[in-house]
């Protein structure tokens, strides 16, 4: 933002012919608007650019569009490596298929041997089997027991470690995922939307263009309500205050001037210069402070104009 200033000599000249009665008025300055310089936010070739100088631009407004064609297929590729992930997991089916079958095996023959220790007990308490039988045949169903205990442990253990494989590759898709959303951050920066209601002021590039993130497109301001920058007296910055109104002259032809209302919006709380470290009433009056006084722009004002103020 930047603002018009009148020399130092020039305020006081204008300041003390209005003090001493040669002048119309009580302060006068000149017009500035607040600017705002839009930039692109992104490098790349300027592929829509429809602004020109003096067009009114809503907020909000799509005003340009910076090719993104490479963004776009870095996004492509991390969905690619995220969609990738599934491939390297591993499938625990097969294995556990495998255990599963030979626990199936284990249970059949535990059933036999348990089938058999039951026939052999029988017999015994008819005295039709000895109980070295029973001994041996108990033994072959602990062992059968036993086999069927690992397996299910291996059956398990197998499952862990797959799934601990699986979750440390599918691990990696969360940065993936903020990765993806990185990109599709850039790629809406890719369009520029205008971000005032207001008039284009200065044009800085063409469409076609290469651009660069922070290089300026153009240059907006809000101008439908002008401020008018002014310096008023030592003696005069007790009459003013914040919100009081005012009347504000701008030249109308030659020898004519339009009067405005104005609303003073803001006083510098520090003289713009000190002539002297200790001052008397008559030197105190040559320090000068900047207001500024928002004006309704009824389409005549523009930036740099010079304007009177007359306080009422």
């Amino acid at each position: 933002m930047k603002y018009l200033k009148l020399s130092a000599a020039l305020i006081l000249l204008l300041l003390s012919s209005c003090k001493n009665g040669n002048g119309k008025f009580d302060a006068t300055g000149t017009f500035e608007a607040d600017e705002v310089i839009v930039s692109s936010e992104l490098s790349g070739k300027i592929l829509n650019f429809s602004v020109e100088e003096g067009q009114t631009i809503p907020k909000d407004s799509i005003v340009a569009v910076v090719d993104a064609a490479n963004i776009s297929l870095q996004k492509e590729q991390v969905e690619a490596n995220i969609l990738a992930l599934s491939e390297k997991t591993a499938d625990v089916s097969p294995q556990v298929r495998l255990l599963e079958n030979q626990l199936a095996v284990q249970q059949s023959l535990l059933n036999n041997l348990l089938h058999e220790q039951a026939r052999i007990q029988s017999l015994l308490k008819q005295d039709a089997a000895t109980g070295k039988q029973l001994d041996d045949i108990t033994s072959q169903v602990d062992v059968a027991k036993k086999n069927m205990a690992v397996t299910q442990q291996q059956i398990s253990v197998q499952r862990s470690n797959v799934a601990t494989q699986n979750r440390g590759i599918l691990s990696e898709g969360k940065p993936l995922e903020k990765r993806v959303a990185q990109l599709d951050d850039q790629l809406k920066r890719a369009t520029i939307l205008n971000p005032v209601n207001g008039t284009v002021i200065t044009k800085y590039a063409e469409q076609g263009e290469i651009t660069a993130a922070g290089k300026a497109l153009y240059k907006i301001a809000d101008l439908s309500t002008m401020t008018l920058r002014a310096y008023i007296t030592g003696t005069q910055i007790s009459q003013v205050k914040l919100g009081q109104a005012v009347k504000v002259l701008v030249d109308d032809g030659a020898d004519k001037y339009k009067e405005l209302t104005g609303t003073v919006t803001w006083i510098a709380d520090k003289a713009e210069f000190t002539p002297k470290t200790i001052q008397t009433k008559e030197e105190r009056a040559n320090l000068v402070y900047a207001i500024k006084v928002k004006v309704k722009n009824d389409g005549y004002l523009k930036i740099g104009m010079y304007g009177e103020i007359k306080f009422k």
